[in-house]
């Protein structure tokens, strides 16, 4: 069951793409504040976790402020749902959440690999389906990057958008995709080398099976 060194690669980069974007997925830091204001309404927010200090309704219908770090759909964010949950980050947490389902399902193929052996009728097709699903996972990782870099530090959100910057989470999960590419692109090249390999094989049977009958043919036809 050994494997090659760029499957190898494949496999550790897959793994540690995998842990990136679980990072992302959970930390609350996409966007925050700049340390240097002082006395922010707003700190940070993840993709489910948000931190306000001190945050009121910006409509003034109820007298409620929010203080410290809650969950994105917590009962009492009811009444700013039309400020937290614009489009565009429901965008970015849908094709995050997409990316981070299709890795777990990569995991499963990348584990397969690890475990059967390369004769296995289902070699090929587990290393083409641990391609695909990573360089899916990418892309929509890509498409929720792009998403919440373009509007999420934008002044239609949070307040004093100003001072807000992209948070270290952003950036984790930048670095989780780029390596999710380099290893479906492994992957790929895997399968393809070992399909040739099977290919190579399968025309070396054919031109070595050959029986008794068919060689004397040969030899009096030559003859």
């Amino acid at each position: 069951m050994a494997k090659s060194r760029n499957g190898l690669t494949a496999v550790g980069l897959s793994v540690l793409g995998v842990s990136l974007v679980l990072l992302a997925f959970t930390t609350k830091s996409w966007l925050v504040t700049d340390e240097k204001f002082e006395h922010p309404k707003f700190e940070r927010i993840g993709l489910w976790v948000v931190c306000f200090n001190d945050f009121e309704d910006p409509h003034h219908w109820y007298d409620t402020r929010s203080h410290s770090c809650w969950w994105v759909f917590e009962g009492e964010y009811y009444i700013i749902d039309d400020i937290l949950f614009k489009g565009f980050f429901i965008a970015t947490q849908f094709f995050f959440s997409t990316c981070l389902l299709l890795t777990i399902f990569g995991i499963f193929y990348s584990t397969l690999y690890m475990y059967l052996n390369r004769a296995h009728e289902r070699f090929i097709q587990i290393l083409l389906r641990a391609a695909t699903l990573y360089l899916a996972a990418a892309v929509c990782s890509t498409i929720a990057l792009i998403i919440f870099g373009t509007y999420g530090d934008s002044r239609v959100w949070m307040p004093n958008w100003e001072n807000n910057n992209i948070g270290w989470s952003y950036g984790v999960a930048v670095t989780g995709t780029i390596t999710l590419y380099v290893s479906g692109v492994l992957y790929g090249i895997e399968c393809r080398a070992h399909m040739y390999k099977r290919k190579k094989m399968a025309t070396q049977r054919v031109y070595y099976h050959y029986d008794e009958d068919d060689i004397k043919q040969m030899s009096l036809t030559d003859i």
